[in-house]
């Protein structure tokens, strides 16, 4: 069996995939988590640009260590990536959050994530026009069934009035997404996961630190006690938990998760990270989510599925064969 990561086919045992589809659910799930720990701070005087520079710095300071270990004592693969790492860190870790903490400051989150989150399409499109990686019926319809189940699950029937200047920064927020799989993807590097992680993850806070210093990040906390599923915490326990699950576990479980599925497959699998968003919503915040939102949900389970069974009928443009 062959899978394709990020531009090569690369052969892989298929007892991999089941780690490969663990880790990301994983990283779906630590990701899903943001949401609902961060509205409680938020209402409370909590700014997004303060919340999402705490969890990317905390993040950093967790994963640094691991990622200066996994080098061992090793530091030429961080010189020969040190553009990756830099793009990395600037597009799928603080250009991600900031653009979409921008969208929702001028439309409804629902529109928001959804555009973000057509981020998969764009790996697919990508990898065919830069890569020659033409996907197949399968994955197309898998990729349909992914849509439509997301727009059930972000319930957007109720109609939502789109900004132009929101949907931009959506945009943006979607090249960041389709960043973070792209080039997690990427086994060729030398580059072992954690350092990726651990760069990205560094560069991104020094990044969003210089963007509140310079005001186009504003910088609010508050020092208050939050409500979670009718019980009362401190503001640092979410902050910490943000920190090491929505930003630490979340970023090296989903490079890792990249690494073994591949970029496309990581991708659509980890729009599962909605229904997580919806379901941690649920558990914390008391939203229940409707009937509608759970067919969504399992249309998204479907899709995923179509894109891994469709992988087999990618067409790749063979190599010249040896002389």
């Amino acid at each position: 069996m062959s899978t394709l990561t990020n531009d090569v086919v690369v052969g892989r045992p298929a007892r991999g995939v089941p780690t490969g589809i663990t880790l990301a659910l994983t990283s779906a799930l630590a990701f899903g988590l943001s949401g609902a720990l961060a509205r409680p701070l938020l209402e409370s005087g909590w700014t997004a640009g303060s919340v999402v520079l705490v969890r990317i710095g905390l993040g950093a300071l967790i994963v640094a260590p691991f990622g200066v270990r996994s080098l061992r004592g090793d530091w030429s693969p961080v010189r020969r990536n040190a553009r990756l790492i830099l793009v990395y860190g600037v597009l799928a870790v603080a250009g991600a959050q900031f653009c979409y903490f921008s969208a929702v400051s001028y439309m409804q989150v629902g529109p928001a994530l959804l555009i973000e989150y057509t981020a998969p399409a764009a790996v697919v499109v990508w990898l065919w026009l830069r890569h020659a990686q033409r996907p197949g019926l399968v994955t197309l319809g898998g990729a349909a069934i992914c849509a439509i189940g997301l727009v059930l699950v972000l319930d957007l029937f109720s109609g939502a009035d789109l900004s132009a200047v929101g949907v931009l920064w959506a945009l943006g927020a979607m090249v960041g997404c389709a960043t973070y799989f792209v080039l997690g993807a990427d086994d060729t590097t030398g580059l072992p996961p954690l350092a990726l992680a651990a760069g990205g993850l560094v560069v991104g806070a020094v990044l969003l630190a210089v963007l509140g210093l310079a005001g186009l990040l504003p910088m609010r906390v508050a020092d208050s006690v939050v409500t979670y599923a009718g019980l009362q915490t401190s503001w640092w326990v979410p902050l910490g938990l943000l920190g090491l699950m929505t930003a630490a576990v979340a970023y090296v479980t989903g490079i890792g998760a990249a690494r073994i599925l591949g970029s496309r497959l990581a991708s659509f699998v980890a729009l599962s990270e909605v229904v997580a968003g919806v379901a941690w919503a649920w558990v914390l915040l008391g939203e229940l989510p409707g009937p509608i939102q759970l067919l969504g949900g399992a249309l998204i389970l479907v899709g995923v599925v179509g894109v891994k069974l469709g992988e087999r009928d990618v067409a790749v443009t063979p190599a010249p064969a040896p002389a």
